[in-house]
């Protein structure tokens, strides 16, 4: 039901001091839109009950969807506000040709309601879960609203990428807004800029972090990172391949819930098969992965994406969406009995991809 793999320092630190919440320091959310709806039940329990017997600081980092559920995990009552974050991002309906203005007010529209009247200050003011946003500033054609231009900067930034992930650069900025500072060691030198995260720039900020291009309008000036245009941070840190200095640090490891079980470096690494993430960017990392079979026994034997938007009806949609989002309590459920059992040790398996 769910796969549960590590990198050879985190195995071999669990297979000598069991499998305990304190051992982590660092939670990661990737990218993929309604895709994460088959993580909710994790998630669901990841703050309130397993992380819940232990007190140490844990940074919890996103991109896109993982930003959002970043800021779910950061306030004072997780459990309920991913829930809202499920609900109203999974009962969306769109018109039949939406712009991206439109999209991106809906967008607006569920991160007010996830965050409510206190989401902000409770964000800003937990001392434990320290919530990280990663978003790309744009540069050059990229950063137009002009769809025709942006797609030949979308095309240029591609060929780029193919030819080297480095040469993104020149093209993108990662910047990432935190409440506290994050070092990040990548391997291919994209650099990062550090903003702490404030009232004032922590709602543009979320949504920055998932506005995807051409589909949604970007945002432009967030307070503290200076001028530009901001779009969405899987752009450069689709699914991580990154190191984080505190770790190295601390010795910590980090809790990944994902989707699938091979990530995938950058937005326009999607289908460069040949683009493996280092070895050191998860030798700490422990992924808690839906398996096969989990998936297979879903409707549509799959889990939920954006594509189902175009696809489906909101009426065969939405209740598939619920469905998945009720079936990923099971998985909450096999995480707790495995970890309170103690079995989790004996289930761990090597990472499924292979690194270089």
């Amino acid at each position: 039901m769910l796969n549960i793999y590590a990198g050879p320092y985190a195995k071999q630190k669990i297979r000598e001091q069991g499998f305990n919440p304190e051992m982590f320091d660092t939670i990661l959310g990737a990218s993929g839109g309604p895709k994460w709806f088959v993580l909710a039940g994790l998630d669901r329990i990841l703050v309130s009950e397993f992380f819940a017997r232990s007190s140490q600081v844990i940074n919890v980092i996103g991109t896109s969807a993982g930003a959002f559920r970043a800021a779910c995990m950061c306030q004072r009552d997780s459990r309920a506000a991913i829930d809202r974050l499920a609900h109203f991002y999974s009962n969306t309906v769109y018109s039949k040709q939406p712009s991206p203005a439109e999209i991106s007010d809906s967008a607006e529209d569920i991160l007010a309601k996830m965050l409510g009247d206190s989401g902000i200050q409770e964000i800003l003011t937990n001392s434990r879960y320290k919530a990280h946003f990663i978003v790309a500033r744009s540069k050059g054609l990229v950063s137009s609203e002009n769809s025709h231009i942006q797609m030949l900067g979308l095309a240029r930034s591609a060929l780029a990428n193919i030819r080297s992930r480095t040469r993104l650069s020149r093209y993108y900025d990662r910047v990432t807004f935190g409440t506290q500072s994050l070092d990040i060691v990548d391997p291919y030198d994209l650099g990062n800029q550090f903003v702490p995260l404030a009232e004032d720039n922590l709602k543009p900020a979320l949504l920055a972090s998932g506005s995807i291009p051409i589909v949604m309008s970007g945002i432009v000036n967030i307070p503290g990172a200076g001028e530009g245009m901001y779009r969405d941070g899987g752009i450069t840190d689709y699914h991580f391949d990154l190191q984080f200095s505190h770790q190295q640090k601390s010795g910590g490891l980090t809790l990944y819930p994902h989707f699938y079980s091979r990530p995938i470096t950058g937005w326009f690494d999607k289908r460069l098969t040949y683009r493996k993430p280092h070895a050191a960017s998860y030798d700490n990392v422990v992924m808690l992965v839906p398996s096969k079979a989990f998936v297979a026994s879903l409707p549509y034997g799959k889990i939920s994406d954006r594509n189902d938007f175009a696809k489906m009806t909101p009426e065969q949609r939405i209740p598939y969406w619920h469905t998945i989002l009720s079936e990923s309590d099971r998985l909450a459920e096999y995480f707790c009995d495995a970890v309170k059992s103690g079995r989790i040790v004996d289930e761990i398996e090597d990472l499924p991809f292979a690194v270089k």
